[in-house]
C-alpha cells in the first residue's frame, strides 16, 4: 500500500516546507523554507529522517490530517493539544498513526507555528530543488486544503535513540531578539531608538515579515536608497517609520534601510511570536568580532 497523509482541516494556514532553495538569491529567488527552522530539524530528527526533509508547517492550530497506511511522525513547535482519534498525544514525542486514524490539532497556548514530521518526508514534487511554499513568490506546493493527498518518501534505514526530546520553551509574552547594528544607521536621527522602543507585532505579520507597530522611527533627511540585497533577519524601516522584521518569504532586494538584522538564531523565534505580543531589540557586536 502506498503511504499517504490526506488532509481533513488545515485551520488558518497550512504548508508544505523544508530547508527552502539557497543559492538563488541572485537569480530574484528567495530562499523560503520553514520559518522556525530548528522546530522543523527537531521534528524530523526524531522521526530519522534528514534535517531537511519537507513537513507541514501549521499557523495556530487547527490541521487534521488521515493515515494511509502506518505512519510515524512528530510535533514541534508551538505545542498545540493534539490527540489521535480523540487520545491525547504530546509533542516533541514519537506518534504512530495506524491506517484511518485522525490526528487533529487545536489552538496553541502559546507559539504561533507547529511543525509535522513523517518518517519517510512529505514527497511532494520539489519546485527548483526544494518543497517549500514560497508565499510571496508562489513558488512551491499550492496551500494545502481539505482533499489534499500527500505522498510519503520510503522510510529510513536508520531510526532516532531517543523517543522523546528536550525542548526550551516558547518565548512568552515579551520577547527579545538579538540584533546587529544595520548598515545604514545614517538614515535615521536616533539608531538607538530601535532598542529603546517596546514594539507590538502586527496583525498584518505573515510569512514574508513581522510588521512592528510602536513610536516610528524617524528618518534624518528624505534621501531614499537605490535597491540592495535583504537577508532573513533585516530590521526594515519603510517611510512610515515601523519596522519590518524579515522572515523566511522576504523579498531578496529592497529599497529602504536596515536599521538591524537579526541573530539567525533569534530569527526561528521571532517566527513563534504572535500578533499583538510585544518584542525588544537588543544590539550586541558582530560575532566576527567577538572572534577576532
Amino acid at each position: 500500500m502506498t503511504r499517504k497523509l490526506e488532509v481533513v482541516a488545515t485551520g488558518a494556514l497550512a504548508l508544505v516546507e523544508d530547508m527552502g532553495r539557497p543559492g538563488l538569491a541572485a537569480t530574484g529567488v528567495g530562499r523560503s523554507g520553514a520559518a522556525d527552522r530548528a522546530a522543523l530539524r527537531l521534528a524530523n530528527r526524531l522521526v530519522a529522517n534528514p534535517e531537511d526533509a519537507a513537513g507541514i508547517e501549521v499557523v495556530f492550530g487547527g490541521l487534521a490530517v488521515r493515515a494511509h497506511g502506518l505512519l510515524t511522525v512528530a510535533l514541534s513547535g508551538a505545542a498545540a493539544p493534539a490527540d489521535v482519534d480523540g487520545t491525547p498525544v504530546g509533542h516533541h514525542s514519537l506518534i504512530l498513526l495506524r491506517p484511518g486514524e485522525v490526528l487533529r490539532l487545536g489552538v496553541p497556548p502559546t507559539g504561533l507555528r507547529t511543525y509535522l514530521a513523517v518518517r519517510g518526508g512529505i514527497a511532494v514534487d520539489p519546485v527548483l530543488g526544494s518543497r517549500s511554499t514560497d508565499i510571496l513568490s508562489g513558488l512551491g506546493p499550492e496551500r494545502l486544503g481539505p482533499g489534499t493527498m500527500l505522498p510519503i518518501g520510503p522510510e529510513p534505514r536508520n531510526l532516532p535513540l531517543l523517543d522523546v526530546a528536550p525542548v526550551a520553551p516558547l518565548p512568552g509574552e515579551d520577547v527579545v531578539l538579538r540584533a546587529v547594528p544595520g548598515p545604514r544607521a545614517e538614515f535615521f536621527t536616533d539608531a538607538r531608538a530601535l532598542t529603546r522602543t517596546v514594539w507590538t507585532a502586527s496583525s498584518r505579520s505573515d510569512r514574508v515579515g513581522m510588521r512592528l507597530e510602536g513610536e516610528p522611527l524617524e528618518r534624518a533627511g528624505s534621501g531614499e536608497l537605490p535597491s540592495e540585497g535583504i537577508v532573513r533577519g533585516s530590521v526594515q524601516v519603510p517611510p512610515g517609520g515601523e519596522p519590518v522584521l524579515f522572515l523566511a518569504d522576504h523579498p531578496v532586494t529592497g529599497g529602504y534601510p536596515v536599521a538591524a538584522v537579526v541573530l539567525d538564531t533569534d530569527v526561528d523565534r521571532a517566527a513563534q511570536v504572535r500578533p499583538g505580543q510585544r518584542v525588544r531589540f537588543v544590539l550586541v557586536p558582530p560575532p566576527w568580532k567577538e572572534s577576532a
